[in-house]
């Protein structure tokens, strides 16, 4: 059986795509896929009047398979089977994996030309079910965690980390408490590395031995101070599941959703801060002084990550849905999984 996966991370790095990308690297690799990476063509004026659903795609050399996967950062990336020509004549079956399903202003006509799609939540299947008639599956995001689970033996000399996002004045009262020379701790922070670019995939690398000496990372949710003209939602994005497998605690607010309840169940998955930035200082340096609590709780936040949210687990379900055998090495390394998970008891 031939697969192609077509995403369209490795064309155009981004900080905020990297684990996306490594689930298309991950398809590739277990499934023995070619990998077709389309770009986004300049933008006309049909797709400057019309936004993203109208986006153009150049053209790509494919010359088809069985089966083609779409791995798509968001639901106006599922019209990249444009950068394919021919492309229903070309596969017997077209399906794609969306990260950020809650955007559904994003499904346009090509979604009709799958056979099925996934969504990362629940609540996100309806519409593009119903609207053009596709079957629509739920898997959550995942996290590679052979790659990116701690080494033992890293010293953990940053005390607090928060990379992305972040809210102002929390950011201000953190900085002001422990920047200072006269504070004994230390607060790292964005920006570290490059947000686009030929070097963001090499620069993860980077990012995981940050967090891998890191006590306590931030993470809030996208309406916490919102910033920009954008769509938000409550979902768990990458940030969390970064954080968690690479054994930090993590503090902030989680989102409010059946996402993260689902996600994040385990006691201790996040630790809520103050809704007052001056009263969440406090409490950051009230966990920091407590380091046996903290072990305690980076080894739980390992384990239960790669139990749960390992990408190798997300692959068994996208076999299932769409009708793909399972690959005897997806087994072995979902053992290997189990078996690194069980270091951390």
């Amino acid at each position: 059986m031939k697969v192609v996966v077509a995403s369209a991370g490795h064309a155009a790095p981004h900080a905020g795509w990297a684990a996306i990308d490594e689930l298309a690297d991950l398809l590739v690799h277990y499934l023995g896929a070619e990998l077709v990476t389309p770009r986004r063509a300049a933008a006309g004026w049909t797709e400057r009047i019309m936004g993203a659903r109208a986006a153009s795609w150049q053209p790509v050399d494919c010359a088809g398979g069985d089966v083609l996967i779409v791995v798509a950062h968001a639901p106006q990336d599922l019209s990249m089977i444009d950068a394919i020509a021919n492309c229903r004549k070309k596969f017997k079956a077209i399906f794609a994996w969306v990260t950020d399903s809650y955007f559904a202003a994003g499904f346009g006509r090509a979604v009709s030309q799958y056979d099925a799609i996934t969504v990362t939540a629940r609540e996100d299947a309806a519409h593009p079910a119903s609207r053009y008639g596709v079957k629509v599956h739920h898997v959550y995001q995942g996290i590679d965690g052979l790659a990116w689970a701690p080494p033992s033996g890293v010293q953990r000399s940053i005390d607090l980390i928060g990379f992305g996002r972040m809210p102002p004045s929390y950011h201000d009262h953190f900085a002001r408490r422990f920047h200072p020379a006269a504070s004994r701790h230390l607060y790292l922070h964005s920006p570290l590395g490059h947000v686009t670019g030929p070097s963001v995939h090499l620069e993860r690398g980077m990012l995981f031995k940050l967090l891998h000496r890191a006590r306590l990372s931030l993470a809030f949710h996208l309406y916490v101070e919102p910033q920009g003209q954008r769509p938000r939602s409550m979902m768990v994005t990458s940030r969390w599941l970064e954080s968690l497998l690479a054994g930090c605690v993590v503090a902030g607010k989680r989102p409010i959703s059946p996402m993260s309840d689902d996600m994040l169940c385990w006691d201790g998955a996040t630790l809520e801060l103050a809704d007052d930035p001056a009263a969440a200082v406090e409490q950051l340096q009230h966990l920091l002084d407590d380091e046996d609590a903290l072990e305690a709780q980076r080894r739980r936040n390992v384990r239960e990550t790669l139990l749960r949210h390992d990408w190798r687990h997300r692959l068994v379900d996208l076999c299932a849905h769409f009708g793909l055998p399972e690959p005897a090495a997806l087994l072995e390394d979902r053992q290997r999984v189990q078996a690194l998970a069980g270091r951390y008891l």
